[in-house]
C-alpha cells in the first residue's frame, strides 16, 4: 500500500537488521511493531536516539502496555497506534512524519547554512551581529563597539549585506535558529 502511494518502503526482518543499515539522509519515517523477537520498540528508539537521528517515529501495536506507549512517546514518537488500525489513519501518522522529518532538515540545512555565513563575518561584525540580534539600538551599538555612529551603521550594513538579509527581524529570526 505505502508503495503504491508513492513511498519507498524498505522492510527489515528485525530491530537489529534495521540498526545495522547506515543512516539515510533521505527523509524517512520509522514504522514499527513495539514487540519484536531481538529488541523492543522502545530499546530500538532509544538506539536511534544515542546515535543522534532523530527519525519520526510511529509504533504499531496490538498488546503493549500504557508503559511502553509512554515511554514510547516521551521519547518522541510521533504516533501510538493501536491495531487493528485504519488506512486513513497509517497513512496520516506517515505523512505528518515526513514533514516532521522534512521540517527538522531544512532546518539543519539553515543552520549549517548561516555558520557558513556566520564564517564570513569580521570578529566586529560578529560581534555587531550578536549586538543586533539582541535588538540593540544604532546608540546602543556606538556605546557598546566604542565607535562613531556612522562606523557602527558600516558594521550593521556589512553585516546584513554579508548575511543576505534585508530586515533586522530576519536576522532576529536567524539567531533564533
Amino acid at each position: 500500500m505505502l508503495r503504491f502511494m508513492g513511498y519507498q518502503v524498505k522492510a527489515f526482518n528485525s530491530a537489529k537488521a534495521f540498526l545495522i543499515e547506515p543512516a539515510q539522509d533521505i527523509p524517512a519515517v520509522v514504522l514499527t511493531d513495539m514487540r519484536m523477537p531481538d529488541m523492543s520498540g522502545v530499546e530500538m528508539q532509544e538506539v536511534l536516539a544515542s546515535r543522534g537521528r532523530k527519525i519520526p517515529i510511529i509504533f504499531i501495536s496490538g498488546e503493549s502496555s500504557l508503559s511502553q506507549a509512554i515511554t514510547a512517546m516521551k521519547q518522541g514518537a510521533i504516533e501510538f497506534l493501536q491495531k487493528p488500525i485504519s488506512r486513513e489513519e497509517l497513512l496520516a501518522a506517515i505523512a505528518r512524519g515526513m514533514q516532521i522529518d522534512i521540517d527538522a532538515m531544512q532546518l539543519v540545512i539553515k543552520k549549517s547554512s548561516l555558520d557558513e555565513r556566520l564564517k564570513a563575518l569580521s570578529p566586529r561584525e560578529r560581534k555587531t551581529f550578536d549586538l543586533l540580534a539582541k535588538g540593540y539600538s544604532n546608540a546602543e551599538l556606538v556605546e557598546e563597539l566604542g565607535v562613531a555612529l556612522y562606523t557602527a551603521k558600516q558594521y550593521k550594513k556589512e553585516v546584513m549585506h554579508k548575511l543576505h538579509l534585508r530586515s533586522l527581524s530576519e536576522l532576529i529570526q536567524l539567531k533564533n535558529l
